[in-house]
């Protein structure tokens, strides 16, 4: 039941929202103990704001309604990073050695028309066609992963499938050198840690790797630049209206290509075996019925959520359901909490494999900036389930278990597992 909470005096500012509340704390993660702060929102103030002391105040959104409402309007509610960007930091106000200010455009971070014209660039390596045409690829290189792996022996599954599977789907993407595929990984977790970013000790660190990011796919970039298209990532932003975009751009959309294909499907990985081993019985009921795996797969991002929200900047005043948003207002989207929103899915904490509103979840996003990598996030994760069915093992998690300490990305740093037969 709504209490009074839903509709507190805005010019309060967060005056009556609990200290608690300001979810964008590392150790709320880590510690896994963030369902039951999202669920006290959800039933007493799905709406509210919060003046916090590590990333500045902001609103918390958690339910499904108030969430698509907001990303269906993205003329109002910016994404752009010239408002600040799509995470809940505060205004680093970073710059180069050079005094030059350190800004990472990319195409989910900015509104339209921009951004419609680069994602247009980008989509087509997503589309059903390219699926099927990369399919078989996968497959192969999923089996070859899965009997590399020792039966009974503990080792680590993010290290040796989430990750290896993830960043070798990356290195194909961007035609990137086979043997130095793993650096992909390392500038992935340097860019995607929002914590890194806000730790001014770690910070000219993370600039750096950054940076070496940037010389690196620059000399593939001078490579490709005079030969024909390819269908390669970097070839297709060459041969396209992106061809002028300067180098910072270029960093920028390659970290939002890079993070977007390996943490989202690299930690949705790692929690299909975390999940279903906290999951028994769904977990036999999916060995005994390998035909709910594409259903399963969606199920498991959802209940997963591997990024647990995006931020929406208000350009405008807005009414939002009675409270009144001021223009530079912050908005933080938690897609974790509305993907356990009980008023869109039962029983939501649960993994139920055969649940019919699977695919209704919030993990890539809704309107105008869902996830356009999708369609192969799914693909991998489910090629993954059927290459597990096939050979009837069962990932066991050993007990050895370390998550990302982080707002944004929602994931696993380790996982110790036991392969058996079923």
């Amino acid at each position: 039941m709504a209490t009074q909470l839903d509709s507190f005096e805005m010019d309060e500012r967060g005056a009556n929202s609990p200290a608690h509340w300001d979810v964008s704390k590392p150790d709320i993660y880590e510690e896994n103990r963030w369902h039951p702060i999202f669920k006290e929102m959800r039933d007493t103030a799905p709406i509210n704001f919060v003046n916090s002391d590590h990333v500045g105040s902001y609103w918390n959104i958690t339910t499904t309604k108030v969430i698509q409402h907001i990303e269906a309007l993205p003329d109002i509610f910016s994404s752009s990073y010239e408002h600040g960007g799509i995470t809940i930091l505060p205004d680093l106000k970073e710059t180069l050695p050079d005094g030059t200010p350190f800004v990472l455009p990319m195409f989910i971070a900015m509104d339209r028309p921009e951004h419609t014209a680069e994602r247009r660039v980008i989509a087509p390596a997503f589309t059903p066609a390219a699926m099927t045409q990369m399919s078989d690829d996968i497959r192969r290189r999923t089996g070859e992963v899965l009997d590399s792996l020792p039966i009974g022996e503990s080792f680590d599954w993010v290290d040796k499938v989430s990750i290896e599977l993830t960043t070798q789907m990356l290195a194909i993407l961007f035609d990137f050198p086979w043997e130095d595929r793993r650096k992909l990984t390392e500038w992935s977790d340097w860019a995607g840690d929002v914590e890194i970013a806000m730790d001014e000790s770690k910070r000219p660190e993370r600039m750096a790797k950054m940076m070496e990011m940037g010389a690196y796919f620059q000399r593939l970039w001078d490579e490709r630049l005079e030969r024909d298209e390819a269908p390669d990532l970097i070839s297709r932003m060459i041969h396209s209206n992106m061809k002028d975009m300067d180098h910072m751009e270029y960093i920028g959309n390659l970290i939002l290509l890079i993070v977007g294909g390996n943490d989202t499907t690299r930690n949705s990985m790692s929690g299909y075996v975390y999940g279903l081993d906290k999951h028994p019985d769904e977990r036999e009921k999916l060995e005994q019925n390998p035909e709910l795996i594409p259903n399963a797969v969606s199920e498991i991002i959802r209940w997963q959520t591997p990024l647990a929200h995006m931020r929406r900047t208000a350009v405008q005043d807005y009414d939002l359901f009675g409270h009144q948003i001021r223009a530079g207002d912050k908005l933080a989207l938690w897609y974790l909490s509305a993907n356990r929103d009980e008023n869109m899915f039962e029983n939501p904490d649960k993994i139920i494999v055969d649940r019919e509103n699977a695919r209704r979840h919030l993990s890539f996003g809704y309107g105008i900036h869902r996830c356009v990598g999708a369609r192969l996030a799914e693909l991998q994760i489910c090629i993954l389930l059927e290459e597990m069915a096939k050979r009837r093992l069962r990932a066991n998690v050993d007990g050895n278990l370390e998550r990302v300490s982080a707002c944004f990305v929602h994931g696993y740093r380790k996982m110790d597992v036991t392969l058996s037969r079923y």
